[in-house]
């Protein structure tokens, strides 16, 4: 098999050529078809989490396969892998726990440490063949893009368990969700499918202007960090805020945004620090809490959503799977509207 795989921090991805594994007990080997570009994936490949003041947290190891947003064919099969079959083309639930642990018991894999997730801890999607433990993690797309399935998998899981968080809203309850990039794009359009009329911001227009040609009605340039003031005036104070940046700016100008009893629910990984007078929590009694993607449950009915038609597409931008390399770069660039997705030849 051919694999793509990092090797000093910021480096490269070297190509590898290797056995391809074969499958035992439970697990089915798939031959991939795509695997989109996450921003996880840059983080990643560079080495490290920005923590803020100076600080990092040391991520990732040479010889990691990265990519979790898989979309691939099954080629063969363990023993025991039970209902499938050679030939079915599933979406990869990459988020896999050890299966033993109390989150996996509680149904929440997706939180177990350090896990077994393909693409962050056993080999991903940047390359040809991967192999999945189990077929439970695998997911029926329905009449989607292939390419556009396999964005469900972490962008599109992602949004959707962060939009979970906000809990039943009532009139007057108005969400906000701060970044319009690829995950930011996924969760505007499941909100709307799940009868959610967002506010958008953002600091470039031009994802601003393909937010408003989503349906979007009201936007706000954040690059201005009083438009915050603004927002806040023109709602009475956001009741939920989804910042999919995760910057100290845009958490700053999430917290601006919301109403006493508010939330800010973190998504982004950009990385900083935050400093609050601890005061005002109980003041203001608003929560603060961090979202990591979405447990197997989140992923069905998602899926489910997906499959139902109820969930529009945003911009999939094909790259061969030899161009990873320049993939992650023009991602960290900031070149990238919608998503980028790897294809297999």
């Amino acid at each position: 098999m051919i694999s793509y795989q990092t090797t000093s921090p910021g480096a490269p991805l070297v190509r590898v050529e290797s056995e391809t594994p074969q499958p035992q007990g439970t697990e089915v080997l798939m031959k991939t078809i795509a695997c989109g570009v996450c921003h996880s994936d840059i983080h990643i490949h560079d080495g490290v989490f920005e923590l803020g003041g100076g600080k990092q947290l040391a991520v990732g190891q040479e010889g990691m396969v990265l990519g979790h947003e898989i979309f691939a064919e099954v080629v063969a099969l363990g023993p025991d892998a039970g209902d499938v079959a050679v030939g079915e083309r599933r979406v990869v639930f990459p988020w896999i726990g050890c299966g033993e642990c109390a989150a996996c018991k509680r149904g929440e894999e997706q939180l177990c440490t350090p896990g077994r997730a393909l693409g962050i801890v056993a080999a991903g999607g940047f390359a040809d063949h991967v192999l999945v433990p189990h077929r439970r993690y695998l997911f029926d797309k329905g009449d989607v893009p292939e390419t556009l399935a396999a964005t469900y998998a972490c962008s599109g899981l992602t949004a959707y368990g962060a939009l979970k968080k906000v809990g039943a809203l009532v009139t007057g309850d108005e969400v906000v969700i701060i970044g319009a990039g690829g995950v930011g794009m996924m969760a505007i359009q499941i909100a709307r499918a799940l009868g959610m009329d967002p506010i958008v911001v953002d600091i470039d227009e031009s994802k601003l202007e393909a937010a408003r040609n989503l349906g979007v009605t009201r936007s706000y340039n954040s690059s201005d960090p009083q438009t915050s003031r603004a927002l806040r005036k023109a709602t009475g104070g956001a009741f939920a805020v989804l910042d999919f940046v995760g910057a100290e700016s845009s958490v700053n100008y999430g917290l601006g945004c919301l109403r006493k009893g508010g939330i800010l629910i973190v998504v982004g990984l950009f990385g900083g620090s935050l400093t609050i007078p601890i005061p005002f929590l109980p003041m203001n009694a608003r929560i603060i809490q961090g979202s990591y993607v979405g447990s197997l449950q989140d992923m069905t009915e998602l899926m489910e959503l997906v499959r139902a038609g109820k969930i529009a597409p945003i911009a999939i931008h094909e790259r061969p799977l030899v161009e990873a390399n320049a993939a992650l770069a023009d991602l960290k660039a900031g070149k990238v509207q919608g998503r980028q997705v790897l294809v297999s030849a």
